[in-house]
């Protein structure tokens, strides 16, 4: 049960952060800050289906693997951006809390596919 809680937690925050890409002007001035200004659509479209790709995931576990592994991805690369530009913890906390979440994700359902 818990393992449904966070993955539905995991997606609705991806989906809800990747629209706040499209629409919010802190969200465009944090891109910019980043680096990925130009990749800001992509990166959003790429958080929103991820963050569908979680919820689909509960009834096809290999969809939960895969996305939750391109999660883990995204957000390593994300705590690599945030320290290349020097962010401190406090910015770079989320990142390393979703990469958390996302292996915890990963970890679960790589475990139902090889254990079945």
């Amino acid at each position: 049960m818990e393992e449904y809680i966070v993955i539905i937690f995991t997606s609705l925050s991806f989906i809800i952060y990747g629209y706040s890409s499209f629409i919010s002007r802190r969200m465009i001035s944090e891109y910019r800050r980043w680096g990925f200004l130009s990749q800001r659509k992509t990166i959003g479209s790429l958080q929103i289906a991820g963050g569908f790709g979680l919820i689909l995931g509960l009834k096809v576990n290999f969809l939960l693997l895969i996305t939750s592994i391109c999660f883990v991805i995204m957000m390593i690369f994300a705590i690599v951006v945030r320290i290349k530009i020097k962010d401190g913890i406090v910015e770079t906390l989320p990142a390393i809390t979703y990469l958390f979440l996302s292996i915890m994700i990963f970890y679960k359902s790589s475990e139902i596919i090889f254990n079945a």
